[in-house]
């Protein structure tokens, strides 16, 4: 059997980032001045190196710490981020104030490497420094011990790059050297107030930290290695990051990296090794871009805290996964963009992974994409990797045990709640059971998976099933069968409630009763979500049942509980603020006797659909119709506003408006009797308001242009009487978004 797994492919990839990104490579003959460290003496190219500010490199600047004894008036820092003179005094301060290339090796036990160009570095693209780290060992109790202070600045900070950044013109360049084993231990500075303001004067937070937007590459070879351990955060820049090569191995007490301009910075990784273990501390993510996070490249292995609800990574704008080969471990990963260039998947378990555990990935042949050993508890994974390919099968193994799952990006994949029914009258099989909507272009099924509802007041004969007392089919338990299959495809990546496989584990099924079957209701902005009781199907003890719940899609919130703690613990882990969440009730995963989950979703003050945001052109307009029952999704938590509108989902939502009675109508052909939509079909062509295509035929698939809306909103408001707002765009197609606007325009 052929094995591959991404350490195999390590070394190939080193190799070509390093070829394809490395600035070295390109600049061999720039003249070199030589910085050796020592704790005895320093050398600047032989000779014992100045202490005049003016010279191109000198030693005997202060340190710039956090000072003991100061004050609240001082700034925002707690005791211990104080430091005492004496301790700051013993720094020894190396600082390079010219551009130029510098390659500096040797050992600085008690020290600071700097540069520091001057204050209008930053506008003059000549201000660049080369650092080429050769065999460094630097270490600082009390700031951190490499810093870029001013240099050349290409960005703007209130540019917005979407995620896309070419820093190979930065004034900071850090080459690690071929062969090279480099060690930065550092500390940081807290928050230092201008005198008489609270305005920022100095904050660093990482030991090896740049003001400027920073871009760190290899050699040639890509062979040389930089280790980074910090007291708070390991690689930090104020800008843009970008990683281009080399070997970097981070252990960080908070953040493993991080770039902190609010939704502008942009962290990206195009080559080399990346090993990041953060958090640890009381909390931390592996990589944190306050921007973006892009990954076009390079292997990354990065962890985060096992306790804190942080991911190995973490981002407040796009994750984009274009290349290279990632394994992200962490309590909740943020989600990846779709917009990602390179298939991935996004594993979400059911309850806590030990440390310690193996995780593989295997195709149907068992050839092996994953196989790695968790230094830390997790339960989220995401992976990414040149060999997942879309519309595949691919297996999960925690400790060779098979893994299934019974949710993904679609919803969850139980055939229905307990106690009746199993979908919404008009929701197609698979809508909401892990399956991708039907296209539009088969005319036999729901082009949409449109559930349209009556006005605000009015009930629709049949559209709830028994049992359900008057909640939402996504507020309910999903109980049905799970599936070892992970199968990507461009809508699905992302799996949750995952467990160990009943049949692969020979463990006994076990499911959750949450309220008493009930589920839990959405509550309005403000309100508070119940949850009274937790029931397990068999004898687990209450010690080896976990309770998650985690936002929708993954971005900020994730907090567990064990039922043993009891309902009132459990209940203070449930959110408050406005979202869609999940609830996951699982038996954790060291029982040796029981196996199973049971997961639902709920939201707080808002939209269920994890597609349309706050922000959005039509999100007030669909969230208007939501909130009346007017129109719902095409699954469990997406509502498709780019999807095309069908023939058959408009006449069913405008039928529903009406309230009137379907009639069946054998004046088309492809219009099955007794489907969703046929009723309205049926009563549309004889009240005029829809007309065939010709040759006996409706295309209920068919995707309703702007004009053609026109002209079936006029019938409309004739039997309505109300009054709407005109469709724009003549022949293109309507999507579900601009019809939600227009139903949003009625009068």
């Amino acid at each position: 059997m052929r094995m591959r797994s991404t350490s195999l492919l390590l070394a190939a990839l080193l190799a070509f980032s390093s070829i394809m990104f490395s600035p070295a490579a390109s600049a061999a003959e720039t003249p070199e001045t030589v910085i050796q460290l020592s704790d005895s003496g320093i050398t600047v190219d032989g000779q014992t190196a100045s202490t005049d500010s003016s010279s191109a490199v000198y030693t005997g600047a202060e340190i710039i710490y956090y000072k003991a004894g100061q004050g609240s008036a001082y700034g925002e820092g707690t005791a211990a981020d104080e430091h005492e003179a004496g301790e700051a005094e013993a720094h020894t301060v190396v600082t390079i104030t010219e551009p130029g290339t510098y390659r500096v090796s040797g050992t600085l036990s008690t020290g600071q490497l700097a540069i520091d160009l001057g204050e209008d570095a930053a506008e003059d693209s000549g201000a660049v420094v080369k650092l080429i780290l050769d065999g460094v060992n630097i270490t600082s109790t009390v700031a951190p011990a490499v810093i870029f202070y001013n240099v050349y600045e290409p960005y703007s900070s209130s540019e917005d790059t979407k995620g896309v950044t070419d820093l190979s013109s930065a004034g900071a360049q850090v080459v690690i050297a071929d062969g090279s084993d480099n060690h930065v231990s550092g500390s940081h500075v807290a928050r230092i107030y201008k005198e008489g303001t609270t305005k920022k004067l100095h904050k660093y937070d990482a030991a090896f930290y740049s003001k400027m937007s920073m871009n760190i590459s290899g050699e040639s070879a890509g062979t040389g290695k930089l280790t980074i351990v910090s007291d708070n955060e390991g690689l930090g820049s104020e800008l843009h990051l970008t990683l281009n090569g080399g070997n970097i191995y981070i252990e960080s007490q908070d953040d493993g990296i991080n770039t902190n301009e609010d939704g502008i910075s942009v962290t990206t990784v195009n080559g080399g090794y990346l090993h990041v273990n953060a958090g640890l501390g009381a909390e931390g993510d592996g990589i944190d871009s306050n921007g973006y996070l892009t990954i076009n490249g390079g292997s990354i292995v990065t962890m985060s805290n096992e306790r804190s609800p942080d991911g190995g990574i973490d981002a407040d704008k796009d994750i984009l996964l274009n290349g290279g080969t990632v394994v992200a471990l962490g309590t909740r990963n943020d989600a990846a963009s779709s917009s990602s260039k390179q298939p991935l998947m996004e594993l979400m378990f059911a309850s806590t992974q030990a440390a310690g555990g193996t995780i593989e990935i295997t195709d149907t042949t068992g050839n092996k994409l994953l196989s790695h050993t968790a230094e830390k508890a997790f339960q989220s994974l995401t992976f990414t990797s040149a060999e997942l390919t879309l519309n595949t099968e691919y297996h999960v193994y925690v400790n060779g045990i098979q893994q299934q799952y019974s949710g993904n990006s679609f919803g969850m994949m139980a055939g229905g709640p307990p106690g009746g029914g199993g979908r919404l009258e008009g929701t197609p099989p698979g809508q909401g059971q892990g399956t991708p909507p039907a296209g539009n272009g088969n005319p036999s099924e729901p082009p949409s998976g449109e559930r349209p509802a009556m006005p605000e007041g009015m009930t629709p004969p049949n559209m709830m099933p028994s049992g359900m007392d008057g909640a939402q089919p996504w507020q309910q338990e999903t109980t049905g069968e799970a599936s070892a299959a992970f199968v990507l495809t461009d809508s699905v990546h992302s799996f949750s409630a995952i467990t160990d496989s009943t049949d692969a584990s020979g463990k006994q099924k076990v499911t959750f009763s949450i309220n008493d079957g009930k589920g839990i209701t959405n509550a309005a902005s403000g309100g508070t979500i119940v949850l009274d009781s937790i029931t397990a199907s068999a004898a687990v003890p209450a010690t080896d049942i976990q309770i998650t719940v985690t936002d929708v899609p993954s971005e900020n919130y994730s907090e567990t509980a064990l039922l043993s703690e009891g309902m009132e613990a459990v209940s203070a882990i449930l959110p408050k603020d406005d979202g869609t969440y999940r609830l996951t009730v699982a038996v954790v995963s060291g029982n040796g006797a029981y196996t199973g989950a049971t997961s639902l979703q709920f939201t707080i003050g808002g939209l269920p659909f994890t597609d349309v945001k706050p922000g959005d052109a039509a999100y007030e307009a669909i969230k208007a119709l939501y909130e009346k029952g007017v129109m719902e999704g095409t699954a469990d938590n997406a509502f498709s506003p780019g999807e095309g509108l069908s023939r058959a989902a408009a006449v069913t939502v405008f039928g529903r408006l009406l309230g009137v009675t379907p009639e069946e109508t054998g004046l088309f052909s492809d219009v099955e009797q007794g489907s969703w939509y046929s009723g309205y079909v049926g009563w549309a062509a004889q009240a005029g308001l829809v007309e065939g295509v010709g040759n006996g035929q409706f295309f209920p698939g068919g995707i309703i242009t702007a004009e053609q809306m026109n002209l079936i909103m006029e019938r409309y408001i004739a039997l309505s009487g109300q009054t709407y707002e005109k469709a724009t765009g003549g022949s293109q197609p309507l999507t579900r978004g601009e019809f939600a606007a227009i139903l949003a325009s009625l009068q």
